[in-house]
């Protein structure tokens, strides 16, 4: 058992409290995941981002086999029906694609893969035998093909997470209207198919998923009734959320779905909310290969950037943090090239440990930079997912070290030239031309260290 206290801030009790899993053997996160119609854009980078973060702190503290998160792919969705019909392709070709554009894009931001990615299509079995659950206890009810959850028949519970009557979210939700609908509340768990649509056979025709319930089925199927945190962007908060703890409490005979529910909030660029019609609109591959005349951003720029805003306050994309944050990452670089990771820093680790507080946790990342620090710099660099692989100077960073190396070497040879013939004139010669390629010289008995500041210039550089 680990004496390490994770505290997190509930969305359904609105306060930080100390995380204590269910089972600290298989510490259980289900975080839902993208649907895959297109390139994922900057703002479906963040919970990827936190979350990642998240699992890797579980990971650290309750041990790597000790933690099973599950990430969805929603594979099944009217957009992805649209697509296909615009495109001509088929369906199972648009998601096959947009699947691995996906995975290739959260990568390159240092996403981890989750334990399991399950896809909608594939839980199609177990989301019918929900709702058959659901029609058989009175909380769901078939009209003109559609089988609907009775918001009513549970109506003492509805809107705990959100916070939010019943009667306020009919007056201030955007609900879809429906003659047979017994309540405007009341959601869909299955409707009927179109020949052209998917389509799967179930007791109430051939039709398909409403989107509420496939978390639901997935993450019953994959981490039980009752499992320990339950993640996404808060504008999944209402409806979807809401609905999902609905129909998985009516259906699993359960007081919850999940201990502590996490929301992350949402992104702007440059100060405004992303939209195309405002032209700010981004995918993560614009920015990682440039855009618009733009160099691209490696990845890791892009995470540090989303971690530097804690999560529950709303992230605003600038050129001129990514700017920062490039620097800052070259600056660490310089400080752990060619050095192991040590320990994790304890107070990296507090700062982490506390809401997953990552402008703390960066702070001390910046102090240890500045006492050289580079064990401590390391491993917590790497808890935080940055093993700094993605940057680029104009040239790689295995390549800038590599010439470095050449050069301390040359450097230390000219010196010790310069320590017989008592003639430093060479030595000095080369400390200028080191410097005015943006690296700092360091010399003292022990040796030679150069070090490379954030403007190094690789051609100087080249060129000596």
């Amino acid at each position: 058992m680990t004496e390490t206290q994770i505290r997190l801030t509930n969305s359904k009790t609105r306060k930080k409290e100390v995380f204590t899993p269910l089972d600290a053997s298989n510490v259980r996160m289900y975080v839902c995941g993208p649907t895959v119609y297109d390139r994922a854009h900057l703002g479906n980078a963040r919970p990827a981002i936190v979350f990642d973060l998240l699992a890797r702190l579980l990971r650290h503290v309750y041990g790597p086999d000790h933690v099973t998160y599950v990430r969805n792919f929603t594979d099944v969705d009217d957009k992805i029906n649209a697509r296909a019909a615009e495109s001509g392709r088929s369906i199972a070709e648009i998601t096959a694609e947009t699947t691995q554009w996906y995975l290739d894009d959260m990568g390159a931001v240092g996403v981890q893969e989750p334990d399991h990615m399950p896809r909608a299509t594939g839980y199609i079995g177990e989301m019918i035998a929900m709702i058959e659950v659901l029609v058989g206890k009175g909380h769901a009810y078939e009209a003109e093909g559609h089988v609907l959850f009775a918001v009513d028949s549970w109506k003492e519970a509805y809107g705990a997470l959100s916070g939010r009557s019943v009667d306020d979210m009919i007056a201030g939700a955007r609900v879809e209207v429906a003659p047979y609908k017994r309540n405007p509340m009341d959601f869909v768990l299955w409707k009927p198919s179109e020949a052209d649509q998917p389509g799967w056979p179930s007791p109430w025709g051939r039709g398909r998923p409403g989107w509420h319930i496939e978390c639901s089925a997935m993450a019953k199927a994959l981490l039980g009734a009752v499992f320990d945190i339950h993640g996404g962007g808060n504008d999944l908060l209402f409806p979807h959320h809401e609905n999902e703890i609905a129909q998985s409490c009516c259906a699993n005979g359960t007081e919850r779905m999940a201990q502590v529910w996490l929301h992350n909030e949402m992104l702007q660029v440059e100060g405004k909310k992303m939209s195309k019609s405002l032209g700010n609109f981004f995918t993560v591959r614009d920015l990682l290969d440039g855009h618009d005349g733009q160099p691209g951003v490696p990845g890791e720029v892009i995470r540090y950037v989303m971690l530097s805003t804690h999560y529950r306050k709303p992230m605003d994309w600038t050129a001129e943090k990514a700017r920062q944050a490039k620097e800052t990452l070259d600056h660490f670089l310089s400080v752990v090239a060619g050095k192991p990771p040590t320990e994790v820093s304890p107070e990296v680790l507090d700062a982490l440990c506390d809401d997953l507080n990552t402008p703390k946790a960066i702070s001390v990342l910046h102090r240890l930079a500045r006492e050289r620090n580079a064990g401590e710099l390391r491993a917590s660099l790497l808890l935080m997912g940055f093993d700094l692989s993605t940057l680029r100077s104009g040239w790689t960073h295995r390549n800038r070290y590599e010439v470095l190396e050449r050069l301390e070497a040359k450097l230390v040879a000219v010196r010790a030239e310069a320590m017989e013939s008592k003639d430093f004139a060479a030595v000095d010669a080369m400390k200028a031309a080191l410097v005015a390629a943006g690296v700092e010289v360091r010399m003292s008995k022990e040796g030679v260290e150069l070090v490379p500041g954030p403007g190094c210039d690789a051609a100087k550089l080249e060129a000596l």
